[in-house]
Parts: structure tokens; sequence; C-alpha cells
């Protein structure tokens, strides 16, 4: 199913175990992602810690379903958010779920759903949340982070001192991790796609990690985050403003000067063979003609991924022969 604009996605929320305060973000991102025609809150709102859930359910057209607890031990809630999910998954009017929780009891239901085809995003506090819940979902996010959440720390990124804002500028300015993330997913889809748009480079990186969200990194958007990791060169973006193509930078720079030792190491070894040269010793004849050498220096998760990218800029040919049990690398035709 495509990730994109889903036309009916039912938003079910765990009140026992989520606060009434990330209501309103969150439906402002679920909203970006398709239409919410389902609002439902299920918990035993009879308690006190529940009353706050009163005013939110009523701004917000949020349906309560309340779960009185009728046997000690016995989640109610839990079962009567399942069965709901079922009931609407069979309906067939339903092509995204969002599942408001922190409690794990919810992976296999969103497992189910997901192999049933429709789209889960789970939503939840980052302390708080099961790590057995996150890896399940298609997309996951922590509410106590979106922004609007925490309106002190608006208003302090707002209001803060220049130095604050400096600081802030220099931990966006350098983020290896984030560099990393984005240029080995990037590397990856190249070989595959004919070019790679922002809005399909982000789900792809959702689906290595479905944790990730561009506002920990201090960006509003995630296209907002690709612009400032092409004014550090990082990559390049070309075309619409709104959903731009994401390319690796060419050019100069020690991420150039490492990709063409790597094609005429290539070449070398080659000899003018056909069938190219095996990836395995390939890192070796690099670090004997660079001690320096690194692929993680240069943003990559591993050697191949930077053979990969290599090969996206048609540097190298590159492929993998069964015979060897590794990829080969030639020159290309």
């Amino acid at each position: 199913m495509s990730d994109s604009g889903l036309k009916n996605i039912a938003l079910l929320i765990d009140a026992d175990n989520t606060s009434p305060k990330g209501i309103d973000p969150v439906l402002t991102v679920m909203a970006e992602l398709g239409q919410v025609n389902i609002k439902r809150a299920y918990g035993n709102f009879a308690k006190n810690n529940l009353a706050n859930w009163d005013k939110i359910t009523h701004k917000y057209g949020i349906r309560p379903q309340q779960q009185f607890d009728l046997t000690a031990g016995k989640n109610a809630t839990d079962m009567a958010m399942t069965i709901d999910a079922i009931d609407l998954l069979y309906q067939g009017k339903v092509d995204g779920f969002g599942i408001m929780s922190s409690d794990s009891d919810f992976t296999p239901l969103v497992q189910k759903l997901r192999e049933l085809d429709r789209r889960v995003i789970g939503i939840g506090v980052r302390d708080s949340t099961s790590k057995l819940l996150p890896p399940a979902c298609d997309e996951f996010l922590f509410y106590d982070r979106l922004e609007g959440v925490e309106a002190s720390r608006e208003a302090s990124r707002k209001g803060g001192s220049k130095a604050e804002t400096s600081a802030e500028d220099a931990s966006q300015a350098e983020d290896p991790s984030l560099d990393e993330l984005v240029i080995s997913t990037l590397a990856g889809m190249q070989g595959s796609h004919e070019d790679v748009r922002a809005s399909t480079l982000k789900r792809a990186i959702l689906r290595i990690d479905p944790t990730f969200t561009e506002s920990d990194h201090g960006f509003r958007g995630f296209t907002e985050l690709l612009r400032h990791l092409a004014d550090r060169r990082v990559v390049e973006l070309v075309g619409a403003k709104r959903d731009p193509e994401v390319d690796l930078v060419t050019g100069d720079g020690p991420a150039q000067a490492a990709f063409d030792q790597l094609a005429a190491a290539v070449a070398d070894a080659s000899g003018g063979r056909t069938k190219g040269v095996a990836m395995s010793g390939l890192k070796t004849e690099l670090r004997r003609r660079d001690e320096g050498f690194s692929e993680r220096a240069l943003g990559y998760s591993g050697f191949l991924q930077f053979c990969k990218a290599a090969a996206a800029r048609d540097l190298v040919a590159m492929a993998w022969d069964d015979k060897r049990g590794d990829y080969v690398l030639s020159s290309p035709k």
C-alpha cells in the first residue's frame, strides 16, 4: 500500500497509558499523513486520573469508549481497542491506523495490521514506551517531542540568549550520525531508483528506524533538514521546493577523492578482466594507497554503502556474484 495520501485513518487512543496534552500536535501530524475520520479513546474515564480527557474528547471530536475495570488484573481497554481495530480492518474502510499507546501489549496487533497491508503509525512517550512497540510500526512518533507539546521548549528557543542559539546551531551543523543515516540510505536507494524524492527518502529512513523524527535534530520538517545538509554539501537538492529530488554530492572533496581512489584500484586490479574484482579485498587496497581512509569518516556506515555510493555515481560497476559469495566491482563500460 502506498505510504502517502491515506484516505481514511483510524486513531485509537489508549487513554490509560497516554496523556491528553499531546492530542493537538498528534492530530496535526496525522492530518499530514491523511484524513483522520475515526478518533476513539479507550479507558475507564470514571477514574480521577483520566478526568482531563473529558474536555479533550469534546474539543477534538474524539469518541470516548468507556471501559470499566470489572475484573482485577484484566485490561479491558487493551481488549476493546484490539477488537475495534480488527473490526475496522475487516470492514475494509480504513487504510491506516494510529495506535496511541506506550504499551507493548499492542505489538501483536500492530504486526497483524501490517501483515494485512495497513500502514500503522505508533504514538507514545519516549521515556515510557516499550522498546518492543516502535520497531513493529511503520512509523513511531514520540508525542512529547512534537512541536507544540512543550511550550516552554519553544519559548526558550525563541527567547533564548545568543549563546544558546549559537550552541543549537553548532549542534545542527555537525551531526555525524544524521549524515551517515541520510547518506547510507540514499546510496542504497540509488541503485534501484532513477531518482529519489525527499518523501521517498524519508519513508526509507523510517523503515530503517521507525522512531526517526527531524525534530530530534532541531528541524521542523524533513525538507528543512535536507536543505541544511545541502548547505553543508552532504547532499544535493534539485527541483520542487516541497518534495525535491535528493542526490549524493559530486565534485571535489574528501569523498570524491576516495571514490577516485576506489575507481583506480578497481581498474588496476581488474587488469582488463571483465569478471571484475571482489569487494572484500578492496578496502585493504584503499588503505594501502591512503592510510587514513575510513568510510565512516566520510559518512558511510560500512564499506558496502561506500561502494554502492560510488556505483550510484557511475564510477564503478557493481553486482553480486553467487559463485564468489561477494559483490564484484569493475570499471564501468
